[in-house]
């Protein structure tokens, strides 16, 4: 998700990442860097395809310890595989076939040495390990475990560590581009406590002063969407229906004093996942459900068991949201996410756009479909503020850059949407190419490139200019024009000014309600825009995302 908070594109891709490389040439990356982002050979000879992971809490503590069932097939030969596990936590041995492994640590990186391993093998690790976990300094925007009470002072846990990575609480392949087809999730807690996690919940089985939850995820997950909640839950259910009649369980776990607030208050699930039905698909994880589950800090988009803590309040926290609207943000964004980030996720977090442009621009859709258009582009408009233009969209790949300035991997790259939507000049297209889209790639990792060739062969054109414009530089294209007075009409002088050879954008230009198309180039063109004077003239900026330059004011 979360507010303020990105594998690799294809060998002989047409974009250039020069102007990407060189403003990050400022960042300076080490070895730890590359060991935690980039896909080495010690990651890339096999793939994880189910993690059984079992552990403890000890709340008291802030202690968990436990194993990690690693099953894996051999995409090469291989002696040696790297893990993942944060130095402050202690691995205590790994067993391969009821054989303790050697293993050593570099940074957060664990290199485990095996028996020969062929192309096409499968097996079974198990990573034993305990420790206190990193605490989360302002989670989520800065994650880690979060320690907390209720208001009657029960304890009340959770984590969030999209950027930090899994691999703070439990041993993994810690890279985006590898999900595991399913997942078991068994966490023991002190008896009186409820633990949430992913999926759907098996058994619970008591165990002394402990009782375990044993959950099961039957989709692929992102490692850093794989969660916990711990607390004096209350839990009550609804279902959903979607247009082909087809059931979804929606569970909802909250703090007993929020019962009767919240039964009133998640209603408006229904609307969300009818919108995104409408837009995209039925939601993703059926067979999971749809659950939201109230934590102690804002949200995040763990898969099927929404971390929720927006206090029931309209927009965000109260705020961000246009006077007369009266929806939830976290409910929209997060349930945005299971598309965009659960559904179809990045390979790198470098291009982390392709989780939260689109799940912002998604936001606006929810807009149009409860209000209109109108209200929707007002909802995108009240966003421009918070657009920096200060950095790429897309950062350095293979180093796990999670330091983004700003949030224009959210805003702007919402309004990229927005503006590509305009250049078709049909919505009913839009609307296809977003649909066609997203159901080409559901439950798959995609790169940027995949979109940007996706949009090329939809359109029958080439948007190569535009996506290195608007993804690899920072600045705005500018529309660059002057204007004379000709009777009743204007002569209007312009070109584009851009970072990018060859952006050659359509805009509308002329009266509000009553534009004319321009196709300007970077070369100087002359055009008449009818019935306005220069007093009244207007680039369409509510619509582009785009600087403009009068000439001789």
């Amino acid at each position: 998700m979360t507010k303020y908070l990105f594998s690799i594109l294809l060998a002989g891709a047409t974009l250039s990442a020069c102007a990407q490389n060189d403003f990050y040439d400022t960042y300076r990356f080490g070895r730890a860097d590359t060991l935690r982002g980039m896909l080495r050979p010690e990651r890339t000879c096999y793939d994880v395809t189910f993690y059984e992971l079992d552990i403890r809490v000890d709340p008291r503590k802030k202690w968990i310890g436990g194993y990690v069932d690693i099953h894996y097939q051999a995409m090469e030969d291989f002696k040696t595989v790297q893990i993942d596990m944060y130095a402050n936590m202690e691995v205590s041995y790994i067993l391969f076939q009821n054989k303790k492994l050697t293993f050593r640590r570099e940074h957060d990186a664990v290199f485990v040495d095996f028996p020969q391993q062929r192309k096409g093998a499968v097996g079974t690790f198990r990573v034993q390990y305990e420790g206190i976990p990193r605490e989360a300094p302002n989670a989520p925007w800065d994650g880690g475990f979060v320690w907390s009470k209720d208001r009657l002072g029960n304890h009340w846990i959770g984590v969030a560590c999209e950027g930090e990575g899994a691999s703070l609480w439990w041993p993994n392949k810690d890279h985006l581009s590898d999900e595991p087809d399913s997942m078991a999730i068994r966490i023991a807690v002190p008896a009186g406590y409820t633990c949430v996690a992913n999926g759907n919940l098996r058994q619970t089985v008591k165990d002394g002063e402990y009782t375990r939850y044993d959950w099961f995820v039957s989709y692929p997950i992102n490692n850093y969407n794989v969660t916990l909640n711990i607390g004096k839950y209350v839990h009550f259910s609804d279902t959903y229906t979607a247009k082909d009649g087809e059931k979804v369980a929606l569970d909802y776990y909250v703090m007993p004093y929020n019962e009767k607030k919240a039964k009133e208050h998640f209603k408006q699930v229904h609307s969300v996942l009818a919108c995104y039905e409408h837009y995209f698909d039925k939601y993703p994880f059926r067979r999971d459900g749809f659950a939201l589950v109230e934590t102690p800090y804002l949200g995040m988009e763990h898969q099927g068991a929404i971390a929720y803590g927006n206090k029931y309040m309209r927009g965000y926290l109260g705020g961000m949201i246009p006077k007369g609207m009266d929806w939830d943000y976290i409910i929209v964004h997060e349930t945005g996410h299971e598309y965009f980030g659960n559904s179809i996720s990045c390979n790198d977090i470098a291009e982390m756009w392709i989780h939260e442009s689109f799940t912002t621009y998604m936001e606006a859709l929810y807009v149009e479909h409860m209000y209109n258009y109108e209200q929707a582009v007002g909802y995108l408009v009240s966003q421009l503020p918070y657009i920096r233009n200060r950095e790429p969209i897309i950062g350095p790949l293979d180093v796990n850059f999670d330091k983004w300035q700003g949030s224009d991997h959210y805003y702007k790259g919402a309004w990229i949407l927005h503006t590509l939507r305009n250049t078709l000049r049909e919505d009913k297209k839009w609307f296809e190419l977003l649909k066609g889209f997203y159901r080409k790639h559901a439950l798959s990792n995609i790169v940027s490139r995949d979109f940007f060739n996706y949009v090329n062969t939809f359109t029958g054109r080439s948007y190569d200019a535009f996506f290195e414009q608007y993804f690899y530089n920072a600045p705005l294209p500018e529309f660059e024009y002057e204007l004379e007075a000709k009777g009743a009409n204007c002569r209007i002088r312009y070109k584009w000014t851009a970072d990018v050879p060859g952006f050659d954008m359509p805009i509308m230009v002329g009266k509000k309600g009553a534009y004319e198309w321009l196709s300007p180039s970077s070369e100087w063109q002359t055009a008449v825009i009818k019935n306005v004077s220069p007093a009244d003239f207007k680039v369409a900026t509510e619509f582009f995302l785009v600087r403009e330059k009068r000439v001789g004011e």
